[in-house]
């Protein structure tokens, strides 16, 4: 019952929005307007000002549609913001139902691809009065971000027990059913400048203390489970000054919660040690971005995931588990479960991003048969 034209549409009207994180105002109007046109109570916070006073940033968007059956209340989510370049984004579609953009910036099918699947559904479920249990919409800001918008978004608000966000790369049946932790984390070294070439003797070099501990350190894969990284160093003063001060800041992925936090621990316990042989001092800061989440193959929304396929003849979910964070995280962080599902979109967060109309077509007849139950 879904129209491809129709998608097609919504999807070129959607990304020709400029919206890369924080800065969704105009997506987020178009939405707003959108969902109460379906029929849905529509409502918008202030995570924008909370999470950056300084922008005419928008809010997370939440809407309530009242079912007409009686049954479980079911939450679909996508987010708004895209990352750069996203300024100018075009749709372009070719003779075999590829769809790109013109190779200067991302498409935006992460996530508009998921946010129009759930505008079709909701639209034809308006357009044939079909039978439905209460569904609950959130389109979220700054994903993008590490869930930045989730994450102060009020989950006492929410109904539904249970929960899919559309934002998932690969082929349209994919459940992802493990997510990592991911953890952020900044040292600051501190030693003694002094001038390199008349007296570096009474200098301790931050960098040198950097150096020391980093080969020390296990980095990239430490095993199935955990990644470990340091993406950015600076420091210095001169190139004739001993350096007093050098920054590190990196992430710590895993899909076993302790597991980052022992590998945290154990990359400020080399930092600490190398600096304390030469009487120099560490600052070490560790913040959580996104909590790991696990469902098992027989819960509830796997298995609904599943009969909906099977209603749609698509064949049997492919089970994953993925090492990138999604809007999921933080709704399972509040006792919603809720798994993210594949929507269509492909090479993500790169100028090659492309989907395939066939598959967008089915990520709307999936979300339209998990909001009938059939």
């Amino acid at each position: 019952m879904v129209d491809k034209n129709r998608m097609l549409d919504e999807f070129k009207k959607l990304v020709s929005f400029d919206s890369e994180s924080f800065k969704e105002f105009e997506i987020s109007k178009y939405l707003f307007d959108k969902l109460v046109e379906l029929g849905l109570q529509v409502e918008i916070d202030n995570a924008g000002i909370l999470l950056n006073p300084n922008l005419k940033a928008t809010g997370n968007i939440y809407g309530f549609l009242k079912g007409n059956i009686e049954g479980d209340s079911i939450l679909l989510s996508a987010h708004m913001d895209t990352v750069s370049p996203g300024i100018g984004k075009v749709a372009i579609i070719d003779e075999n139902g590829k769809v790109t953009s013109d190779g200067k910036t991302v498409l935006g099918a992460d996530d508009v691809t998921g946010i129009v699947s759930i505008l079709e559904a909701l639209t034809v479920v308006k357009e044939n009065k079909l039978k439905h249990p209460d569904i609950e919409v959130v389109f979220f800001i700054a994903e993008e971000p590490y869930c930045r918008g989730s994450s102060v978004f009020d989950f006492s608000k929410i109904k539904s027990k249970y929960g899919y966000v559309l934002d998932l790369s690969g082929n349209v049946g994919t459940i992802a059913l493990e997510a990592p932790s991911i953890y952020q984390f900044k040292a600051v070294i501190n030693g003694k400048s002094a001038h390199a070439g008349f007296e570096p003797e009474k200098g301790i070099s931050a960098i040198v203390i950097a150096s020391l501990a980093i080969s020390k350190l296990k980095l990239g894969r430490i095993d199935k489970e955990t990644t470990a990284n340091i993406g950015l160093i600076s420091g210095g003063n001169g190139k004739n000054i001993i350096p007093d001060e050098v920054i590190l800041e990196g992430e710590i992925r895993s899909l076993v919660d302790d597991k980052a936090i022992n590998e945290a621990n154990l990359i400020k316990k080399v930092l600490f040690e190398e600096a304390s042989k030469v009487d120099a001092s560490v600052t070490f800061e560790l913040k959580e971005m996104i909590k790991s989440y696990k469902l098992s193959s027989d819960s509830y929304i796997v298995k609904k995931y599943q009969y909906a396929l099977d209603s749609l003849g698509l064949g049997k979910a492919s089970h994953i588990t993925t090492f990138g964070g999604s809007d999921a995280n933080s709704i399972n962080k509040y006792g919603i479960e809720c798994a993210v599902i594949s929507n269509a979109m492909n090479n993500i967060h790169t100028t090659n991003e492309y989907f395939k109309v066939d598959e967008f077509i089915k990520s709307a007849e999936i979300c339209l048969s998990l909001i009938r139950g059939e």
